[in-house]
This record gives structure tokens, C-alpha cells and sequence, in this order.
């Protein structure tokens, strides 16, 4: 099994609007060969900003590693960079890769 995950840092005020943009995307995961599971998940927050993630969780690695190179990929991200919703973030996401070891 392989989980990957994306740390964001939300700008307080903006969680919501975070969550709609995940609830309102089209991942195009379901019908990707490998694809478990995903989450958005909400984490603390501080004074400056809330943590969030996204958790996929995948067959193992090589499913997601041709995940990234999938159209189904380029179509999810499609939007990503979108100026409108740059405001929102404290910055660029922060990956972490994890497979399982027992």
C-alpha cells in the first residue's frame, strides 16, 4: 500500500472555501487503476494558519507513479494554479509519500 498526502496551509477564514474546491473538482480517481481511498483531512489550527491534507491511499506506488502521468491526472489538475483562488494558501503544497513496511 502506498498513501499520499499533500500538506496545505490555509490562511485563516479561507477553510471553507478550501473544502469547496476539493468537494467541487473532479479527481477522476475512481477509474484509475489502483485508486483506494481519499481524504481531505482538517488539522490544527494556529495563529496564522489552518493545516489541511489531502490522503490518497493507493495499491502501492506504481499505481500512483502512473497516476501522475495519467490524463486522468492532467484533468484533475486542470485548475489547480487558478489565480483566483491563490489568495487562500501560505504557500506551495508539501508532499509526503509513505509505503507500507509491515
Amino acid at each position: 500500500m502506498y498513501i499520499a498526502m499533500n500538506r496545505f496551509h490555509i490562511k485563516l477564514g479561507h477553510e471553507q472555501t478550501f473544502i469547496e474546491i476539493w468537494q467541487n473538482r473532479d479527481s477522476h480517481l475512481a477509474q484509475v487503476p489502483g485508486f483506494i481511498s481519499f481524504n481531505l483531512l482538517q488539522g490544527a489550527t494556529n495563529d496564522e494558519f489552518t493545516l489541511m491534507s489531502s490522503h490518497a491511499v493507493w495499491q502501492d506506488k506504481a499505481a500512483f507513479d502512473a497516476w501522475l502521468n495519467s490524463d486522468a491526472f492532467r484533468k484533475a489538475h486542470a485548475n489547480a494554479g487558478k489565480s483566483s483562488n491563490k489568495e487562500i494558501y501560505m504557500g506551495p503544497p508539501r508532499f509526503e509519500g509513505f509505503e507500507t513496511v509491515i
